[in-house]
């Protein structure tokens, strides 16, 4: 599995600490929040509440350079729109390596 990296957010911020310091802060408030969401939408069967979390979620995935993992999570984001959640075991994997992750930064 590819593991999450600040590469993408280095770019935005073009050596401006306080921009990098800025989004990973934007990052690790809000994905905590957009996960729980994702959980307690998944729990309660509500397809279209689950299929929003994952597109808000996606976007940290993007902005973390996890380039195959946003690919899973558009097509689960899709799969979602046909009431298939095959692909739940796989976006776990990625919600847990970006939760990790976060700890460490």
């Amino acid at each position: 599995m590819e593991k999450p990296n600040l590469k993408y957010i280095e770019k935005l911020a073009g050596g401006d600490n306080s921009l990098k310091n800025k989004l990973i802060d934007i990052v690790k408030s809000e994905f905590p929040v957009e996960k729980k969401a994702y959980y307690e939408n998944l729990k309660n069967k509500d397809q279209k509440k689950t299929e929003e979390s994952v597109h808000k979620i996606k976007h940290k995935i993007s902005i973390l350079g996890l380039e195959k993992s946003y690919k899973i999570a558009n097509k689960f984001e899709h799969d979602l729109r046909e009431f298939n959640f095959e692909r739940v075991k796989d976006f776990d994997k990625i919600l847990i390596a970006i939760s990790h992750y976060l700890k460490t930064i």
